[in-house]
């Protein structure tokens, strides 16, 4: 018999010790932190993943538990250059190792090659699948060759006029002056 495993709360030590596999097909709508950055969302859009949950005997620290997630996705963005909309594709293959609890995380983080996550009996996956993605996501989304010729110039017909005349901010300031009498 096959133990099934929720990706919303993932007891990730059973999932390990039973070399578990999770896979999902989910709309991105259900990302609501995806899909607040997207552009013109719509329900065709998904998110495949796929997470394995594996013990790894290390000499010297024991068995430990480790999760290998992958995860992708077609992504609607809006090109910074010529601002027409685009998909971005997004590509997620991450190991994690668990530790016991945040201070371990902690104090192993520094000379950790790997991810480090807390180990937990109700781990939220699909947090962690969207937390990947929002992190792969491009700072500055662009087409390699945008479909629209772009424009290359910003302002320049403004540089034509002559700059108007700005009176000295500061004789406001002297008009307002209050003028004491003068003695004589």
């Amino acid at each position: 018999m096959t133990k099934e495993y929720s990706a919303d709360r993932l007891d990730v030590k059973a999932f390990a010790q039973a070399a578990g596999h999770l896979a999902g097909h989910d709309s991105l709508l259900k990302y609501k932190r995806l899909a607040q950055v997207a552009h013109k969302l719509h329900p065709d859009l998904y998110v495949d993943w796929s997470a394995d949950g594996a013990l790894r005997d290390r000499l010297g620290s024991g068995v430990q538990v480790w999760l290998h997630l992958r995860a992708q996705a077609s992504f609607p963005v809006v090109c910074q250059r010529c601002m027409q909309a685009m998909d971005v594709p997004l590509k997620v293959d991450r190991q994690f190792r668990f530790v016991a609890d945040e201070a371990t995380a902690e104090a192993q983080d520094a000379e950790s090659e790997e991810d480090l996550l807390v180990l937990s009996r109700e781990f939220a996956l699909r947090e962690l699948v969207e937390d990947e993605l929002l992190m792969d996501l491009p700072l500055v989304p662009r087409h390699e060759r945008c479909p629209v010729p772009v424009k290359m110039s910003a302002g320049e017909e403004d540089l034509d006029d002559p700059p108007s005349a700005a009176g000295n901010p500061f004789a406001a300031l002297a008009d307002m002056q209050v003028r004491k009498p003068t003695k004589g």
